[in-house]
């Protein structure tokens, strides 16, 4: 088949003869790829004049149910992407990473989404700002999304889940996608994208296609547009240097090479359990994609006087896996994407094998189960073991394949400096079962690593393992690695968008975020805002709560109401002798209950329920005598935008008789979009 591109609305194939594409199994010619032709200039000018607008016309909200429609659109057509995914060489586990994996990580941003952002266009970041003595002029941060295309160009090694997992987060954000994957597997990204476009799920223009190159498109960012690359360190850097990217500051996150570590801690007994762990996990992330992914092991760090025994039992567990056709029953691993693949791996292999020992595989030779050893570009695993550990191209070579390296160290501080010499990589794992040593090896290598997986018998049933990114993490890592950052659940949204800080008044600013801000001006009337329901509600609505004055009585009556009879509130001289207080204190829980005794209004109505507090804070302690008084404040609205009600917070000020804050705090209510007032429809 002609791969086909997807740009301004159209699918487009190229007249001109493209490059063959070979099945990784077999050998055969399964498609043929070409962008020659597109109009790349345009395909930019419709992102931004057609996917754009009609992108951020969406609230967070809106496009997280349209991710999640998606995404359980494309899980109940997984079965094709399966069939097509095994020409790719993946066994069946291999394409659940890529296809289920890339749909999941789909689906977590959509719940993210609906449960982090609000139901705005507009995200508010922190708190605010408190600039001036009166409170007249204040500051607060905001992000939203820049106005230009998200251009996400992807590896070979995972076609779906390298698509989804940046597609995700860009469109959350409001930016429309140009997709642009390796060739050597475009033909299931194209599939998946073909679903995605028959679906009708999306707006206009949120995704585009390409099938090839890029052409000239580079020569056509904008400071408005981001480029999210994940390939070789070698392409990306040229890429980033593109004097299109430098001169207009395009935003650019690259994620490349990484001789990702995994260390195994001294105090780890060979034969016990957490050793079988190590075992096993540096042997899974040697197979799973025949190695080619890249958050593999690819440097085993192991004690010295352990290494011997590492080696014996990697080998014997090497040796149990069958490499072939994965239609085959009992086939552990397939096959690498293609030859060019293997013929890059066996040179890295030689790179390595200058300066270490191979000791098991071979990187030419390798027992196949149903499917011819040439045609197919298949891999023995290959594990090499280094004498001397400062000095080996461990630390240097990547070969992206079933290979990886044993490094010996003496202590703890050399096994932190032996991970620092990968120049920066995505993740390390440390295997141990003490906490001092996991302690003391994690905070020695995190400054170079992405992600640390700290894996023990606790951890081990459940963990996703050394080399598997989750959407709720970050996936990216410093220096060789590619110095930036993908997902982290709403942080990788933020990348697509422009962080701003405003300044002004607190009415200008309340008017502009959606949000209540200190100083602004309150709206005080007849009717309670507990009386109205959702959408009667507006931003500012409040009530200034009766004054209450407390005694002791109150103080002892709550002490035993509660059973808090921490010595503050009972003893008085116990309580001069404590540096903050001068005399019995008040329960700062007695103080947010007496609070809501004050502004709460008790009849049925629309609030239908409390569900929290948020940023609760005691600023003025509170005694026997002192006077009471409530501000509460609808401070911000969010519309779920599925149900019959929605979320209100309320900014809760207590202040006493010299005006002074006794504590602040947000109340969360859900309250009715329809209800009615006692009495009064609505």
């Amino acid at each position: 088949m002609k791969l086909q591109s997807y740009a301004q609305g159209e699918w487009y194939a190229s007249s001109t003869t493209g490059t063959v594409i070979h099945h990784a199994i077999s050998g055969e010619a399964i498609a043929e790829i070409s962008s020659e032709g597109l109009d790349f200039q345009a395909m930019l000018d419709y992102a931004r004049q057609v996917g754009s607008p009609n992108l951020r016309r969406y609230t967070f909200h809106q496009r997280a149910l349209m991710l999640k429609a998606l995404g359980q659109y494309l899980m109940e057509r997984k079965e094709l992407f399966y069939t097509l995914s095994k020409a790719t060489g993946a066994t069946r586990t291999d394409s659940w990473i890529d296809i289920e994996g890339g749909i999941g990580t789909m689906l977590v941003f959509a719940s993210k989404g609906r449960r982090e952002l609000p139901n705005s266009n507009l995200y508010i970041d922190g708190s605010q700002e408190q600039i001036s003595r009166h409170g007249t002029f204040t500051g607060i941060h905001v992000y939203t999304p820049i106005t230009g295309v998200a251009l996400q160009i992807n590896a070979f090694n995972f076609p779906v889940w390298g698509m989804l997992e940046k597609l995700a987060p860009s469109f959350l954000a409001g930016v429309p996608s140009i997709v642009k994957p390796a060739s050597q597997t475009a033909y299931l990204t194209e599939l998946v994208v073909r679903h995605i476009i028959e679906s009708n799920l999306l707006p206009e223009g949120s995704l585009q296609l390409i099938c090839g190159s890029t052409g000239d498109l580079f020569n056509h960012l904008t400071y408005q547009d981001a480029v999210s690359f994940t390939g070789s360190a070698w392409t990306g850097q040229k890429l980033k240097q593109h004097p299109t990217v430098v001169a207009n500051s395009v935003r650019f996150y690259m994620e490349a090479d990484s001789l990702n570590s995994s260390i195994l801690g001294n105090d780890v007994q060979v034969g016990s359990p957490t050793f079988d762990l190590y075992i096993k996990e540096v042997v899974r992330e040697m197979t799973v994609k025949a190695g080619q992914k890249c958050t593999a092991i690819r440097r085993a760090i192991v004690p010295a006087d352990k290494l011997e025994a590492v080696a014996e039992a990697l080998k014997a567990r090497l040796s149990k896996i069958s490499v072939g056709d994965p239609d085959i029953e009992g086939v552990r691993m397939g096959a690498l994407a293609g030859l060019d693949q293997r013929n890059d791996v066996r040179g890295r292999i030689a790179e390595l094998a200058k300066n270490n020992e191979i000791i098991f595989g071979s990187a030419d030779a390798v027992d196949v189960v149903g499917a011819n050893p040439e045609s197919g570009a298949f891999m023995a695993p290959v594990l090499l073991a280094s004498r001397d550990p400062y000095h080996t191209a461990a630390h240097d070579v990547e070969a992206f394949g079933p290979v990886s390296t044993l490094i010996p160290y003496q202590t703890d501080e050399e096994a932190i400096a032996l991970a620092a010499l990968g120049k920066g990589s995505l993740v390390a794992s440390v295997v141990t079962a003490s906490p001092s040593v996991a302690r003391n090896l994690v905070v020695g290598v995190a400054p170079h690593h992405g992600r640390v997986l700290v894996l023990d018998e606790k951890a081990a049933k459940e963990s996703t393992g050394h080399g598997s990114p989750l959407a709720h993490l970050i996936h990216g890592g410093p220096g060789r690695a590619g110095g930036s950052e993908e997902m982290g659940g709403i942080r990788g949204v933020k990348h697509y968008m422009q962080r701003t800080a405003l300044q002004g008044s607190p009415d200008m600013l309340s008017a502009v975020t959606g949000m209540w801000l200190q100083g602004a001006e309150r709206h005080l009337d007849s009717v309670h805002p507990f009386q109205k329901n959702f959408n009667e509600l507006e931003i500012g609505d409040a009530v200034i709560s009766e004054k209450r004055t407390i005694n002791l009585a109150d103080i002892e009556a709550f002490a035993d109401l509660s059973g808090d009879k921490f010595y503050a509130h009972m003893d008085q001289a116990a309580a001069q002798r404590n540096p903050f207080f001068k005399d019995r204190v008040a329960h700062g829980y007695f103080l947010v209950s007496l609070a809501a005794g004050l502004f709460v209004w008790p009849g049925e109505g629309p609030v239908l329920a409390n569900y929290g507090l948020d940023h609760l804070r005691f600023a003025t302690p509170v005694y026997a005598g002192d006077t009471l008084q409530v501000q509460f404040t609808c401070k911000q609205k969010t519309n779920r935008e599925t149900e019959d009600y929605g979320e209100v917070r309320w900014d809760t000020t207590i202040v006493n008789q010299d005006g002074a804050v006794v504590a602040n705090y947000d109340v969360l209510t859900l309250v009715a979009k329809e209800a009615h007032r006692e009495g009064v429809n609505s």
